[in-house]
């Protein structure tokens, strides 16, 4: 394919350097171009100059030029590989980050979680004590009001005992005696 190329390019320069001066040189001009064998020695030297220049030049030029493009190629796969990669990161940081938060929200709300069960276990159990302590508080006033009770019939009885005895060394008669002692009863009752 170059070959051709270049075979066209070398007869198309031929044809363009040597058309004027052959027409020139017909009309008798006697210019720079003789037609003669030094014309044909002219066009195979540079023909020859052509293909060494094509050999030693313009190959190796072609193949610096296609290694470059590979290269460059080369590079540009790279990076679009190196660019995949770090988007590929990105979204597994990006990933990584939000499983993060979406932990820390969820110790956070089990820690929110944990705290409400504790407040409502200490307020049941101060409600609890509370309960206790006022149970333990009436259970104590009614001991207390049965002793002071105990007591005031105590002494009640104590008082009739001593109106009684009072009652009979002043000699009284039977009615007087239950009558005392009904009033006694009375007053006990009253108290309780």
């Amino acid at each position: 394919m170059y070959a051709k190329r270049w075979l066209v390019a070398i007869v198309s320069a031929v044809w363009l350097v040597g058309a004027p001066g052959l027409v020139w040189a017909a009309e008798g001009g006697g210019g720079l171009i003789n037609i003669d064998k030094s014309l044909l020695i002219q066009a195979l030297n540079f023909v020859i100059l052509l293909f060494v220049l094509h050999r030693l030049l313009y190959k190796p030029l072609l193949a610096k030029m296609e290694e470059r493009t590979q290269a460059i190629r080369k590079s540009l796969e790279e990076a679009q590989a190196a660019r995949a990669e770090a988007q590929r990161e990105r979204e597994e940081h990006a990933g990584k980050l939000q499983a993060a938060y979406a932990e820390a929200q969820a110790i956070r709300a089990a820690a929110l979680k944990d705290a409400a069960e504790e407040q409502r276990r200490l307020v049941e159990a101060a409600r609890a004590e509370a309960g206790r302590l006022v149970e333990s508080a009436r259970n104590e006033m009614a001991q207390e009001v049965t002793r002071a009770r105990q007591a005031l019939r105590q002494e009640v009885v104590d008082l009739a005992i001593t109106a009684a005895e009072r009652l009979i060394r002043k000699s009284l008669r039977d009615e007087d005696h239950r009558r005392i002692v009904q009033d006694a009863i009375g007053r006990v009752d009253k108290v309780n």
